[in-house]
């Protein structure tokens, strides 16, 4: 990684830890992805060769940038979702900083509704960090938007349990992947789509 790029997200991750501990309510907070769950991330992309990676949760574009740097890597694409304009706008300035703006896609849209409309194996990697308890709505809709072959790593699974039990129990029922919880950070799930 560019030394530069290095300090951005190291500056990025502590202002975003000093943003959250001001905020009386969590809707306020950033909630950026942990640097080992991100350095885990950016591996996983390269690793698999991921060329259409999909991220849910752009947020101030924390995990944006290290999703970034390895698909620029693997001469991919990244397509990443928000809801919140300004959290769009602000990754988008971060990505531009980087000049890492050329290989990603940034959107301001619910996260359900892209996947309601994403194409049958659309994505070799999707990244799913968003609103909880929505999650077990989006299963079927990632399961079919998953390549097979493909990977799908959901953050939060060990401190926020309950709130992705739902998930977790669709996952453990599906005959077709494979899965397993990484504890690293605050907990990824990986889960694979059988070839």
């Amino acid at each position: 990684m560019r030394p530069e790029l290095a300090a951005q997200l190291e500056a990025l991750h502590r202002a975003g830890r000093e943003h959250d501990a001001r905020q009386s309510e969590r809707k306020d907070t950033l909630r950026n992805l942990e640097p080992a769950t991100a350095e885990l991330l950016s591996v996983l992309v390269r690793a698999t060769g991921a060329r259409r990676v999909l991220e849910l949760g752009t947020s101030n574009g924390y995990s944006t940038l290290w999703l970034a740097e390895a698909v620029a890597a693997t001469g991919g694409r990244l397509y990443s979702v928000d809801v919140d304009p300004g959290r769009t706008a602000a990754a988008l300035e971060n990505l531009a900083r980087a000049d890492l703006d050329a290989h990603v896609e940034l959107r301001t849209e619910d996260a359900g509704d892209v996947l309601a409309q994403a194409a049958p194996a659309a994505w070799d990697l999707v990244f799913l960090d968003a609103e909880r308890p929505a999650y077990a709505g989006y299963w079927p809709h990632l399961l079919r938007a998953l390549r097979p072959g493909g990977l799908l790593v959901v953050d939060n699974v060990l401190s926020h349990a309950e709130q992705v039990a739902d998930l977790r129990a669709l996952v453990a029922a599906e005959p077709t992947v494979r899965a397993c919880v990484v504890p690293i950070g605050a907990g990824a799930l990986l889960v694979v789509r059988d070839p």
